[in-house]
């Protein structure tokens, strides 16, 4: 007799227990709609169902390339137990896209640029010459050929109410849809069976409503400075889209890596004539200086869009208003905050704890050369790039 799958035999208790709960006799079930079939959709009537249709449906008729212009990408909608949408993003190897989609740009190029922060010339080399080698295993394990759940296209996704079910239901379609790829789940903070766990970034979490007293102190400091400055915080327009992306390039793009989402103005526009990205800036003098674009879900806010002025003095503290005006949004709205990577001490000083982020990758249905490259992968970051992270606050 064969060997059993334990993906298989653990999904299908699971979703026994599972019918019993929401709809006996009935298994969670997973449907993928593409371009040609987005109009079968039948949306769900909740409001994560209508985020979703608002955000995606522009995006997989008109392609993402329109949106987000290094990203090549074959866009789709995944229905899960009807009533969970998350969107799926397909690469078969394509060359130039951002890390969001690739993850040869996010394990080796990106972090390649990162080196740069590093104040020792030996460890630089040391690494330089370990990515080199690990982008041979990359290419060689075609780790590109990947289908990526939940990806927004944007550097912190967050999830809906998604149960350990919905999950391996979304593995079982996919790695029978693409038996040739990968299957991963995007912007992970805990382990999913039968994954690989292949750590990505350090984020940081804050809940600003419950941080110490010395930790709301700083930020409200902070965002005193809006006023002391001259400044006023306003909605901007989309006539102001042109700007938004200006200041989100100088700092994303110009001051970090080009290899971050490049956002068009069709993407402002459009995400603020539908909501589903909500914009505060802060002005002087009718001039917009600095921008931050947010959205939550499931009592969690990120910020995908930021941005300031970088030609203008440090001292203004255009970053740090920005951040203040984020955890001012939080607590009026009763959220946490994943604030992402970067600015570590800054972050810490303010309440925020630093958490590894994964990405969860199925290869169970893979050839041993394939698989055999997703592992090693996740050892080698697990065990040389985490604590480089953390001690360098990457």
């Amino acid at each position: 007799m064969g060997e059993l799958d334990p993906l298989v035999v653990d999904a299908a208790v699971t979703d026994r227990v599972l019918d019993v709960r929401h709809r006996v006799g009935r298994p969670v079930k997973a449907e993928l709609f593409t371009k040609d079939t987005l109009g079968e959709l039948p949306w769900p009537d909740t409001e994560d169902g209508a985020y979703a249709r608002d955000y995606l449906v522009p995006l997989v008729e008109h392609g993402t390339e329109a949106f987000v212009t290094n990203v090549a990408t074959t866009y789709g909608v995944l229905l899960v137990d009807g009533r969970i949408v998350l969107p799926v993003s397909v690469n078969d190897g394509e060359q130039g896209n951002a890390w969001v989609c690739s993850p040869y740009t996010h394990y080796v190029t990106y972090a390649g640029e990162e080196l740069r922060v590093l104040g020792s010339g030996v460890l630089r080399a040391v690494l330089a010459a370990a990515l080199a080698a690990l982008g041979a295993l990359c290419r060689w394990a075609e780790l590109d050929r990947v289908v990526l759940v939940n990806n927004w296209l944007l550097s912190t996704n967050l999830y809906p109410a998604i149960e350990p079910a919905h999950e391996r239901a979304a593995i079982r379609f996919l790695r029978e849809r693409f038996p040739g790829h990968a299957v991963g789940f995007c912007s992970v903070n805990r382990r999913i069976d039968g994954c690989v766990m292949v750590p990505g970034r350090r984020i940081y979490l804050v809940r600003p409503g419950e941080q110490e007293a010395r930790h709301r102190k700083r930020w409200r400091r902070d965002l005193r400075l809006v006023g002391r400055r001259g400044y006023e915080v306003v909605r901007p327009g989309e006539g102001d889209a042109a700007r938004v992306v200006e200041l989100y390039d100088l700092l994303y793009l110009d001051k970090y890596s080009r290899n971050n989402p490049q956002f068009t103005e069709r993407f402002v526009r459009e995400t603020m004539r539908a909501g589903t990205i909500t914009y505060w800036a802060l002005a002087r003098d009718g001039r917009i200086d600095g921008v931050l674009g947010y959205f939550h879900r499931d009592g969690t806010l990120t910020t995908p869009i930021f941005g300031y002025d970088t030609a203008l003095p440090q001292g203004i503290g255009l970053y740090r208003m920005l951040s203040a005006l984020v955890y001012q949004i939080a607590v009026d709205e009763g959220l946490s905050v994943n604030d992402s990577a970067g600015a570590g001490e800054f972050k810490r000083l303010r309440g925020a704890v630093p958490e590894i982020e994964y990405r969860a990758v199925y290869v169970g249905h893979l050839p041993w050369r394939r698989r055999t490259g997703w592992v090693v992968l996740a050892w080698l970051l697990d065990r040389v790039a985490v604590p480089v992270m953390r001690r360098y606050e990457l």
